[in-house]
């Protein structure tokens, strides 16, 4: 049995260690915020954040997690999280979603990118798209995605 605190929650979980935090969320939980997309952290899909850091969770296993705080959209989006908050409203503002598919990995990968800047800093379109390279859309709505995060950052600013 592994405990993981996911969400500011202790959850056990009955699993074998390297089962992937994707499927403990989606299959045990019942959060299916986090998505399945690719298997190979190539997507961005299943991105949720450990310890504040975004990590790929279809190939990092449970076993990893334990004793870190996990962090997934339902909680990044509920209006507790100032950055998770605004990188949302931002999302909404620019209409991003499309199909939406990926939506919750890039929210997830746009707050932890944004998290990481110093206060005030206003990143650059070059900045936004290397911190989002590794999460695909496959409605291609990256200008959308690239404004929506200048948007919040200047919100947050």
């Amino acid at each position: 049995m592994s405990v993981l605190q996911i969400n500011g929650r202790d959850h056990a979980i009955e699993a074998d260690p390297s089962t992937p935090i994707l499927w403990a969320l989606r299959d045990t939980l019942g959060m299916t915020g986090t998505k399945f997309g690719c298997g190979a952290a190539l997507c961005g899909a299943c991105t949720v954040h450990l310890d504040g850091q975004a990590i790929r969770s279809c190939i990092t296993p449970i076993s990893a997690a334990e004793g870190k705080k996990i962090t997934t959209i339902e909680a990044a989006t509920d209006g507790t999280d100032r950055v998770g908050s605004a990188v949302h409203a931002a999302w909404v503002k620019h209409d991003v979603a499309q199909c939406g598919y990926c939506q919750s990995g890039q929210i997830m990968s746009a707050t932890a990118f944004l998290k990481s800047q110093p206060k005030g800093k206003q990143p650059t379109a070059a900045e936004i798209d290397s911190a989002m390279a590794g999460n695909i859309c496959r409605c291609g709505t990256y200008s959308r995605i690239r404004a929506a995060i200048a948007d919040a950052a200047k919100t947050l600013a």
